[in-house]
């Protein structure tokens, strides 16, 4: 019986006691796949009650890393198979030296100790290997199957990634086997590598519940993944992989209720981390057994993924700067698929900010130059009311109506904002509050001849600059939201435009002011006239280009 025995379990690679007395130490049957061949015994699906532990998570060439395989609560094991695999090759690398006398160093791919395994049945809790590291190779983890007993193992048990100095972790070595051997998110679709502009996640069933999830992306804090039943925040369970309170990167488990800051959790069931902050771009990499949790009343593998950046303080998250990448629909995190979203702006959302830069770029400008300036210009009456002001009247009555439009436009698509979208939201809903009652207050307005006229005068141009300040600050943080770009060519040129129209009405104002003062060379009339066409020409022109150079960069948002 003890001959048959030892027949059968031959090639079991990592086994019962019997098949350990190999006189050389070799199992080579079991070096590549690292799978016991115990009849019809399968690698158990639960999470395993092993851990391998490392004493560094990086090395140099000819470093010696204590590399310990131990039981999680007291388990005990009788078999196992440990080795060291690069992480971006799969291949067996680098050597043991045997310093436990229940561990024996294994022929495999015809490098003496280039796998360890047990010398005998008894059972053990842990057992202890020094790797030692070679040259020329990549990130390195460890990697073991666990016997138990005869008809129960574990295979493929992982340690943390260990960061080789020849090979530092980057964000672009994470996106390899997208859609063949992984699922991939990331925008844009089908970024480039080191593309500081690509924000990437993915995700890899690792064995039983186990999934190794990536990400990476710039960012000066965090960049986080959710798994969300629908579109909305709120209900979400997500993992941040950001910068702690002495400025290392590490990875956090949350929850998320709503449109706040989430609930940071308990770390849970997570191992295999690996982090890096290299030229600006955040990457993690984690092998997670934690239960993805969204409050679903019904269990499903889909999900909505979320994917985020934004600043952080004293290891706190901060609100993130614009709205995250969602994937266009539900996903399966286990598939081989490849998922991409080119980031396109809502095209009701580009309407509304269209609206509002052609209403305080152009049409309320103008309005504003007119009764400040051009008085004298269009003295000329029309249904009984200078030039002037049915210009002004109906340039006005046109920037208050595309004012409404734009926000009433922009609460149909949002319902309402989110807390990274608050500044410019209530700033927007003041200038829409102040922009409506001007026209209201313009109508009761006294006489001309009235002694109270000048109250009205002076109250009437104040508002009007309190709502063009505004109007501006709310265009600056919404181009902030839309502009994507890494310059924010959009944000510069809307200062750009400010700095011209302050140069413009500068200018005016010193026109204005030398007439006064009857200080102007020429006494020709006509060439007062001419002097403030060709200004009000110049600014038109200008706003005009600042204006379409907006209106395309939101076209293409």
């Amino acid at each position: 019986m003890e001959n048959w025995i030892c027949c059968l379990f031959l090639f079991c690679g990592v086994f019962s006691a019997r098949v350990l007395g190999f006189p050389n130490g070799t199992i080579s049957p079991a070096c590549d796949s690292m799978l016991p061949s115990h009849n019809n015994s399968v690698s158990q699906t639960t999470s395993a009650p092993y851990n391998i532990s490392t004493s560094s998570t990086s090395f140099d060439p000819g470093n010696k890393i204590i590399v310990t395989l131990q039981g999680v609560d007291n388990s005990s094991f009788i078999g196992f198979l440990l080795q060291a695999r690069e992480v971006r090759r799969d291949g067996i690398v680098g050597t043991f030296q045997i310093i436990d006398p229940n561990t024996q160093g294994l022929l495999c791919n015809q490098v003496q100790n280039s796998s360890v395994s047990h010398t005998n049945p008894n059972s053990k809790q842990s057992v202890t290997a020094i790797w030692i590291a070679p040259s020329g190779i990549g990130n390195v983890e460890f990697r073991a199957t666990v016997v138990q007993d005869f008809s129960v193992f574990w295979a493929n048990v992982r340690s943390q990634t260990l960061v080789s100095s020849s090979s530092p972790t980057d964000a672009t070595s994470i996106r390899e086997g997208c859609g063949t051997q992984k699922f991939c998110f990331s925008n844009p679709t089908g970024c480039k590598m080191g593309d500081p502009n690509c924000y990437f996640m993915s995700s890899e069933a690792v064995g039983g519940d186990a999934f190794k999830f990536e990400m990476s992306g710039l960012s000066g804090g965090y960049i986080a993944i959710g798994f969300s039943d629908d579109t909305q925040m709120g209900n979400d369970d997500i993992y941040i992989c950001g910068k702690n309170a002495e400025g290392q990167i590490e990875v956090q488990h949350a929850f998320s209720t709503g449109r706040t800051i989430p609930n940071i959790l308990p770390l849970g069931n997570v191992n295999s981390i690996m982090t890096s902050f290299n030229n600006g771009i955040i990457s993690c990499s984690f092998i997670t057994r934690n239960a993805i949790s969204t409050q679903s009343k019904a269990a499903s593998s889909l999900y909505f993924i979320f994917l985020a950046y934004g600043p952080s303080s004293a290891g706190q998250i901060q609100e993130h700067p614009r709205t995250p990448f969602i994937t266009p629909q539900k996903v399966n995190i286990s598939s081989y698929e490849a998922v991409g979203i080119t980031s396109s702006t809502p095209s009701i959302v580009k309407a509304h900010g269209a609206l509002m830069l052609i209403a305080w770029m152009t049409t309320g400008s103008i309005g504003m130059i007119f009764a400040r300036y051009l008085k004298k210009t269009f003295r000329k009456t029309l249904f009984g009311k200078d030039i002037w002001f049915q210009i002004h009247l109906s340039l006005m009555v046109l920037t208050i109506a595309e004012t409404i439009t734009a926000f009433v436009l922009i609460f149909v698509a949002v319902m309402g904002w989110s807390s990274d979208e608050e500044a410019h939201a209530v700033i927007g809903c003041i200038v829409m509050i102040l922009s409506f009652f001007q026209p209201v207050i313009a109508f009761f307005r006294p006489s001309p001849q009235s002694k109270r006229r000048f109250i009205f005068n002076w109250f009437h141009a104040l508002n009007a600059l309190v709502i063009k300040v505004l109007a501006i600050a709310a265009i600056f943080l919404g181009l902030q939201m839309l502009d994507s770009s890494p310059s924010q060519w959009m944000v510069k040129t809307m200062g750009g435009f400010v700095g011209w129209e302050a140069l413009v009405f500068v200018t005016l104002d010193a026109n204005a002011w030398l007439k006064k003062k009857g200080k102007e060379k020429s006494e020709d009339p006509q060439r007062k006239i001419k002097n403030e066409m060709v200004l009000f020409l110049i600014y038109t022109c200008g706003n005009l280009a600042f204006l379409i150079a907006l209106l395309v960069g939101i076209g293409k948002s």
